[in-house]
């Protein structure tokens, strides 16, 4: 279970309730005001990653390596879309347990992520075979 969705909630009205005991209604205000700024900011940030991820193709990073070298488990879907700048390519069914999304490159390696509950559990780079001949000099 998400603690957080019970947790966030409980703890503004804690904060408020405290607000109110030390300072009356000037307190209230003031922490519903810091606490409506705090909503806005996150929500702020989300249409910015959104906005910069529709301007890319879907799936798409430039460099899968460099991704799967930054990718942490726990990290959240928005966290992962803001690095790569792009949305990913669902690979799973439509809102169903785990969600799997794929980012690949130009050079045809591709990272592929396991979500569950918006956060990242599992990566997995892929990258295609090399030529077994070495460059000329």
């Amino acid at each position: 279970m998400n603690f957080q969705k019970i947790l966030v909630p409980l703890a503004g009205i804690a904060i408020v309730v405290l607000a109110y005991r030390a300072y009356g209604w000037a307190g209230v205000a003031a922490v519903a005001t810091g606490l409506v700024m705090w909503v806005l900011l996150h929500f702020t940030r989300m249409m910015q990653v959104l906005k910069r991820a529709a301007n890319r193709p879907i799936g798409y990073v430039d460099s899968a390596v460099m991704l799967n070298a930054k990718l942490k488990p726990g990290m959240t879907m928005l966290h992962v879309v803001a690095m790569t700048r792009a949305l990913g390519e669902r690979l799973s069914d439509k809102d169903e347990q785990p969600e799997i999304f794929r980012w690949g490159d130009a050079g045809l390696s591709h990272v592929t992520c396991t979500f569950v509950g918006g956060k990242l559990t599992h990566h997995e780079l892929f990258r295609p075979a090399q030529d077994a001949a070495p460059p000329a000099p």
